[in-house]
């Protein structure tokens, strides 16, 4: 594994990480008024589209982000329609 792919791993780890904390609170709180179906929705197909970009391309990195993110996306848009 080379600095490249290290650096991209430590990325991907940071920007998926950053989806937990709302996902949780989201759970928690069974509270998704404020929560946005459009924005959730277009970033999922935009992930989704990362992710086989991703494959494609065979980076570990991009699959492994964009692989959770997408399932954290889709927690989202589930509970949004769930908790409406």
């Amino acid at each position: 594994m080379d600095s490249v792919e290290i650096l991209g791993l430590i990325a991907a780890t940071l920007t998926t990480a950053a989806f937990v904390p709302q996902v949780y609170k989201t759970w928690k709180n069974k509270s998704v008024e404020d929560i946005s179906l459009t924005m959730y929705t277009v970033l999922l197909i935009g992930v989704l589209l990362w992710l086989v970009y991703g494959v494609n391309i065979n980076s570990l990195p991009v699959i492994l982000a964009n692989g959770i993110t997408s399932a954290l996306l889709i927690l989202m848009v589930l509970m949004k329609l769930k908790y409406k």
